[in-house]
């Protein structure tokens, strides 16, 4: 595994692989890597002749009074895991490098980035949008891999690609989750143990609305009203939002019909978790 941090090395390390024919999968995170990561690099192995994954904690993502500082950070553990799937190359990017003096551009996918997180976290989506056209740009991978538990920014990811014609196929993972079913996160290390006991009423709740329409309900709002009493059960948990909407255009629906999105972000303490789940009506 080659451990890479400047830009131009980064690059020129992808044109000799792609001038020998090989194809370029790609893994971009932000570290403190889990089993969920895992399972993006392990596709990328199958799927790549070459794997590069990037480690870089994007401060343009965060806002002022998010949790950039706090965010987990364990470089040595996840070179460690890494080793074990023997990648071609591990990416560092430096913040001074990605984000010079005067630095002043943005990338930002319209209308898909101000729903659900987006009304929370305004200039979250431009902050992701942005590093990931600075990476692909770098990397010039052929495939990059993304976790469905980060589902608006997947559905962002690739209306990115696809508007600004990258030439960047996009490979979805399922979510991978833990025994008692709470969706796998690196901020889930930010949890004691009574707010992790707590964490697991958001899957719960998907669960249950995603049972309730396969068995037949079909009043969206009696669904939604539900899952917040059951959300609002644990004390330590705040909802941000719950929505039931379609699974391309984010809109919320009004009619419970076809495949669904159902997507929720929530304040376990002071640690904001999202998951979702699909369910066909």
């Amino acid at each position: 595994m080659r451990t890479i941090k400047d830009l131009k090395e980064m690059r020129a390390f992808s044109e000799r692989a792609k001038n020998h024919g090989k194809k370029i999968g790609f893994v971009p995170t932000m570290g403190s890597l889990h089993e969920g990561h895992l399972s993006l690099v392990a596709a990328a192995k199958r799927k790549s002749d070459i794997v590069v994954v990037s480690i870089f904690v994007n401060p343009m993502q965060f806002g002022p009074n998010e949790d950039f500082k706090h965010y987990p950070r364990h470089l040595r553990h996840d070179i460690n895991l890494l080793k074990n799937f023997e990648i071609d190359a591990l990416f560092l990017p430096e913040a001074n490098k990605l984000y010079p003096d005067k630095f002043a551009a943005a990338v930002e996918v319209g209308e898909l980035s101000k729903k659900m997180c987006g009304k929370s976290r305004p200039a979250h989506f431009r902050g992701v949008t942005t590093v990931l056209t600075k990476l692909f740009n770098i990397v010039v991978p052929d495939l990059a891999f993304f976790g469905e538990k980060d589902y608006q920014q997947l559905i962002i990811v690739r209306r990115l690609v696809q508007d600004l014609n990258l030439p960047i196929e996009i490979i979805s993972q399922p979510t991978v989750r833990d025994f008692d079913g709470l969706a796998l996160s690196s901020r889930n290390k930010l949890l004691n143990v009574k707010e992790r006991r707590s964490a697991t009423i958001l899957h719960k709740a998907l669960s249950m609305a995603k049972t309730e329409i396969e068995t037949g309900e079909r009043d969206v709002n009696k669904i939604l009203f539900r899952m917040r009493s059951l959300i609002g059960s644990e004390p330590t948990v705040r909802l941000d939002y719950i929505v039931i909407a379609h699974p391309e255009t984010l809109e919320d629906v009004k009619a419970i019909k076809g495949k669904l999105l159902i997507a929720l972000a929530a304040y376990v303490g002071t640690t904001r978790l999202i998951d979702n789940l699909m369910v066909d009506a």
